[in-house]
């Protein structure tokens, strides 16, 4: 996949911006079981968090929110993260011990798409930074349309089993080890598989197809937490070689090297 990305990338060249990227919207970050991690607080609870432009949602463990005295379900607080200070968000208290399996400090919550929305996201995984609204500087790039449905930025792509094959629309996930997840609703695997297990790719698709580039023998699994319309997600195998950018009016998403 990387190779053929490559050479998508190579048909289409962008003028390098003359800007200098401030450092006030960048925060350092890593890669680990999949998920891209970084720093940031909701209210005064500061930790690692999970950055996931699949979760239409903002949440907080709920270890974290006992710690702090919380006891409702949902709680509007301050969220930071990089740079941007979001005043007021509806924080969803939730228990995230399966989706902070494997990793080797806590996950404090996940940062969702009600507080990156509205600004552009780059992330870029070789030097791990997540940067908003900074400015987009690369020579090279592929640009798809992005269609935002119930809240998740998803672009279009096609899978296939080999004997039958679907097209839809596909979360732009920044937060799962698969480099394709299945909604439960579209399809199936053989034997018992733990959807909730975000780290773990499991299973295998004969094919993903984006933009006219194929790959092949995909690491897949299946996800039960997608809205109607989102046939599946595409996972961090697809993106962890690249720098992307969604703009801040959700309606592009730049590839670059």
């Amino acid at each position: 996949m990387r190779a053929r990305v490559a050479i998508l990338l190579s048909c289409v060249v962008a003028p390098l911006s003359a800007a200098h990227a401030a450092r006030a919207g960048e925060t350092r970050c890593w890669f680990e079981n999949g998920a891209v991690i970084a720093p940031a607080a909701i209210a005064d609870m500061a930790g690692d968090y999970v950055i996931d432009l699949s979760a239409p949602r903002t949440l907080l463990h709920n270890t974290k929110a006992q710690m702090a005295g919380i006891t409702t379900e949902t709680i509007t607080l301050p969220v930071q993260v990089a740079g941007l200070k979001s005043p007021a968000v509806m924080v969803t208290v939730a228990d995230l011990d399966d989706r902070g399996a494997g990793f080797v400090t806590p996950i404090a919550g996940v940062i969702g798409m009600d507080v990156l929305a509205g600004h552009s996201i780059e992330i870029d995984f070789a030097a791990c930074k997540v940067r908003i609204d900074q400015p987009w500087r690369t020579r090279r790039q592929v640009v798809l349309p992005v269609e935002v449905i119930d809240g998740l930025p998803t672009i279009a792509a096609a899978v296939s089993d080999g004997p039958t094959a679907r097209s839809g629309a596909f979360a732009i996930d920044t937060a799962s080890r698969a480099m394709a997840r299945l909604s439960t609703r579209e399809g199936q695997v053989a034997g018992k598989l733990d959807v909730t297990a975000r780290h773990k790719a499991p299973a295998r698709l004969r094919a993903l197809s984006i933009a006219g580039v194929l790959a092949e023998n995909v690491p897949a699994t299946l996800a039960e937490d997608l809205p109607e319309g989102v046939s599946g997600t595409l996972g961090t195998a697809l993106w962890a070689r690249h720098r992307l950018r969604l703009s801040a009016d959700a309606r592009t998403l730049s590839i670059a090297p």
